[in-house]
């Protein structure tokens, strides 16, 4: 059984750092292109940051110098730091994992980050 579990988010200030983990068993992890996305009700869904099995990175706009995504194979792990927070970061935070040859992807359940004062 496939799983992608997200942690991390919480309640921080504007300006301040959260930094999301999200796990993932039942797969060969290094075959997977890993990436962030967020929600905010009544939006879409948007693309935050991508690490590709080749650890290539791309960024949304609105995150670049702020948010750095990194993975750990080893721990089948993807992580997202998150510096200077602003209270339009908030949204429910997504992982999902594609694989890179085949036509294949999952997503985690999310994790609700929220900057506010």
């Amino acid at each position: 059984q496939v799983q992608l579990v997200e942690s991390g988010g919480g309640l921080v200030q504007p300006g301040g750092s959260l930094s999301l983990s999200c796990v993932a068993s039942g797969i060969i992890f290094s075959m997977y292109h890993m990436t962030w996305y967020r929600q905010v009700p009544g939006k879409q869904r948007e693309l935050v940051a991508t690490i590709t099995s080749d650890l290539r990175t791309n960024y949304a706009d609105s995150v670049k110098e702020r948010f750095t995504i990194s993975r750990a194979n080893t721990k089948k792990t993807v992580y997202l730091q998150m510096n200077s927070l602003k209270p339009e970061d908030t949204a429910v935070y997504y992982c999902n994992a594609v694989h890179s040859a085949r036509n294949i992807n999952y997503w985690g359940q999310g994790t609700q980050v929220t900057v506010s004062s």
